[in-house]
């Protein structure tokens, strides 16, 4: 007699055949959501959030440092999300601070005050878009401690730097006169960074790789001068892509490339980039300024970019 059964009964069914216990898939767990109204809420969500969790916050003000430490994964990330009107706000440190956070999404909140905005410390493939970052003694967003393949897009960061030591660059990627700072492959997409960053608009260090610079609006009008901070973008990590931005308002040169350590700065590419340097006082007024071109370490400059103002579009032979 044979008997029949539904396929999905039969999955879940346990049979015992010749010693081997076939068992059903266990049941997938449903993603949930936090709803969060206070800093000590948002706390408390960090703390205990884990893979495939949403953390939603009301439009409010959330005074504090907010720090996230558990990591997600590629298929079940990590999502802190609000509207530009859920604000955190610090009167030091680290406004939000993912420290080994991987594969955390950050989206739609704001974050202002204190020494950082988004301090990104040894986390994978954090996402962080459409926030705002403002009002920061220091810079906006960094990708720090090899925190490879993040992602900030659609962003809004402004009025930073205002310790006024030079060191307020929007979004920040790697370490300082270090190697083993290998945040690589870092995209930073369509986000408008400025006015008022007291450095930079973007610094990309050495001892990162695969850097992506694209379809962002730079305004350089708070670059102070101060730590050679005279550009919108200052590369010295390898095979960066520069593409499709436009600037304005800068002291000096749009865009610079340099060897910090040996080796670095080398594979830049520059393409469909728009810049206009009218009002720049400082000595070259280019709109992208190689110093480190050579046989061994080359830069490419495609005849796509554009200067307005200026003495001219680069110092190096163009391609075509």
């Amino acid at each position: 007699m044979r008997i029949s059964m539904p396929l999905t009964s039969l999955l879940a069914a346990v049979t015992v055949t010749g010693g081997l216990l076939l068992t059903g898939p266990a049941p997938a767990m449903a993603a949930s959501t936090v709803e969060v109204t206070t800093a000590a809420q948002l706390k408390t969500a960090l703390a205990n959030a884990r893979p495939g969790a949403t953390i939603h916050l009301a439009d409010g003000t959330y005074k504090g440092n907010f720090n996230a430490t558990a990591p997600a994964t590629a298929s079940a990330r990590i999502t802190l999300t609000g509207s530009a009107e859920a604000v955190l706000t610090a009167s030091g440190g680290y406004g939000l601070h993912l420290n080994g956070a991987s594969y955390w999404t950050v989206s739609g909140l704001t974050v202002t005050g204190g020494q950082k905005g988004i301090m990104i410390d040894a986390s994978q493939g954090v996402i962080v878009d459409g926030v705002t970052v403002h009002g920061l003694a220091m810079e906006g967003v960094h990708f720090r401690d090899s925190s490879a393949d993040g992602v900030i897009r659609n962003s809004r960061i402004y009025d930073t730097g205002n310790d006024g030591g030079g060191k307020g660059e929007g979004v920040y990627v790697g370490t300082a006169n270090t190697l083993s700072d290998n945040s690589d492959r870092v995209q930073i997409l369509d986000n408008i960074i400025g006015p008022d960053v007291g450095g930079e608009n973007v610094d990309v260090k050495e001892g990162t790789t695969g850097t992506r610079i694209i379809g962002n609006t730079f305004d350089g009008s708070g670059l102070t001068g101060a730590n050679c901070d005279d550009s919108w973008v200052d590369v010295k990590g390898d095979d960066v892509l520069v593409q499709n931005n436009t600037g304005t308002h800068t002291s000096n040169d749009g865009y610079q490339t340099h060897t910090q350590q040996p080796g670095w700065g080398c594979g830049t590419v520059f393409k469909d980039n728009r810049s206009t340097l009218t009002g720049a006082t400082g000595p070259t007024q280019l709109a992208v300024d190689v110093t480190n071109d050579g046989t061994d370490c080359k830069t490419t400059v495609y005849t796509s970019n554009t200067v307005t103002g200026g003495k001219g579009l680069t110092n190096i032979g163009v391609t075509s």
